[in-house]
């Protein structure tokens, strides 16, 4: 292929239809498995849970921690893609933050493990945490904006903490089954309705 200049340009090929599918699905596979067994769950759990081979994980994702980055990229991907959508199809602006939160807690529910992960050193996951809030904090604070400006909620809350503060009440449901981070999340956001 050649650029205007009729200079040879290199043109990266795009990924087969099917191939796409099986990564995605990999990715919902694994996903699901985090939450449930953690980020160390075997890869041939995960292939039995997307119906592929061992050898197609290994294909999309050479490594465990590829794999995990993949998987925690889609899945700050899918809460960022979800903010406009629930602003324009909630009934209010505090709606749509509330089941924001609630897709926010979800994607929490998917780190069972990374912590760890994120301690060893693997350089691949050292920029994980500020993507993360390059693409959250900006959908969060677009949703809290518009539920101020309703007149729905205080004026004086701020993305970043409302987030940390979410996280923090999600970290006891790792450790304790009977802990209900989603009703303790529930209670916070009802706590910035205006009185």
């Amino acid at each position: 292929m050649a650029d205007a200049d009729g200079r040879s340009a290199h043109v990266a090929p795009r990924k087969r239809a099917d191939a796409r599918r099986n990564a995605q699905t990999l990715l919902d596979a694994a996903a699901e498995l985090f939450v449930t067994s953690g980020v160390e769950v075997p890869v041939r759990d995960i292939a039995a849970k997307a119906g592929v081979g061992t050898g197609t994980i290994y294909r999309h994702f050479p490594t465990r921690a590829d794999l995990i980055i993949a998987v925690y990229r889609h899945q700050v991907e899918a809460c960022a893609e979800a903010g406009p959508g629930l602003s324009a199809s909630c009934a209010t602006p505090y709606v749509a933050l509330r089941r924001w939160i609630d897709l926010f807690v979800d994607f929490l529910a998917t780190k069972h493990g990374l912590a760890a992960v994120l301690q060893s050193g693997d350089a691949g996951f050292d920029t994980l945490h500020a993507y993360f809030l390059d693409r959250l904090v900006p959908v969060c604070t677009r949703l809290l904006d518009a539920a101020v400006e309703a007149g729905e909620i205080r004026s004086d809350v701020d993305a970043y903490l409302l987030m940390r503060g979410v996280g923090n009440l999600c970290i006891g449901a790792a450790d304790d089954p009977d802990y209900d981070a989603r009703r303790l999340v529930e209670l916070l956001i009802a706590g910035l309705r205006r009185p």
